[in-house]
């Protein structure tokens, strides 16, 4: 399978509002590391499932996971808030990046939609299931000593913890933050 064909297959998935699953995602991020072939790497959102983290440690040496904690609320109110200009992809958030007439496009004036997953019910549905996965997948990083965790309702308050502890961090491993 080519890396086209992974992408498009995960995003038959994802258009459903479901998690890829484990060996459609291990091939992507394989395939993506294989090619890069840097000693330092950092990835967002991978793994999601303790077989994904298994399959990872097997090939790649693991330095720290950081783990951002929100309440899965304060995800909901802001995700129901999006809506999408379909053809451009442009996203709007009607609390904090509103277009300027409610529900048209600022660029074309066009309808903007709230796609499938961005509702409520589907945003719960998502979060359960994360929830379900990441609870397992944590405790194995917990077991391996390089899991660190920050927790918040915001960026602006969550980030500069982050940032504190990679600049502690990071020199560690030669590299500027």
């Amino acid at each position: 399978m080519t890396f086209s064909d992974l992408g498009l297959k995960a995003q038959t998935y994802m258009k459903d509002g479901k998690l890829v699953p484990d060996d459609v995602m291990v091939k992507l991020i394989s395939s993506e590391l294989a090619k890069i072939n840097l000693p330092t790497w950092l990835l967002d959102g991978f793994p999601r499932t303790q077989p994904q983290a298994e399959a990872l440690t097997q090939h790649e040496r693991l330095d720290l996971v950081l783990s951002l904690e929100v309440p899965h609320e304060i995800i909901i109110d802001r995700l129901k808030c999006r809506w999408t200009h379909l053809p451009s992809g442009r996203i709007y958030n009607t609390d904090f990046n509103p277009p300027k007439v409610p529900g048209k496009d600022d660029m074309t004036g066009e309808p903007l939609v709230q796609r499938e997953d961005d509702k409520p019910e589907s945003i719960r549905k998502r979060l359960e299931l994360y929830a379900s996965n990441t609870t397992p997948l944590k405790n194995f990083f917990e077991e391996l000593g390089i899991l660190q965790t920050f927790s918040g309702t915001e960026s602006n308050e969550i980030w500069p913890r982050v940032h504190k502890y990679m600049q502690n961090y990071l020199p560690a491993l030669g590299g500027p933050f």
